[in-house]
């Protein structure tokens, strides 16, 4: 019988180890991970209000209408404004 406590004892410690080794290794990679993307991330540009996109989809409508723009340099334009 000591022989198989002795076993588990030596498996139970390697297991505790293993398991420690992991942990610290998904910790390293978290924390790298956060710095990367904390880096890697634009600030957010403020959203236009309503009444600038209006505005300035206004402006748009008047110099297709005025033929300085083409249909799809104004569907261009438009989808930039809107964000979509």
């Amino acid at each position: 019988m000591p022989r198989l406590l002795r076993r588990a004892a030596v498996l139970g410690a390697t297991a505790h180890i293993a398991s420690s080794r992991g942990q610290a290794k998904g910790a390293a990679a978290a924390q790298e991970q956060d710095a990367t993307q904390s880096e890697a991330a634009p600030p957010a540009a403020p959203a236009p209000s309503s009444e600038d996109t209006y505005e300035s989809l206004m402006k748009l409508k008047e110099l297709l209408d005025a033929g300085v723009l083409t249909q799809a340099e104004f569907d261009a334009e438009k989808k930039k404004i809107l964000g979509s």
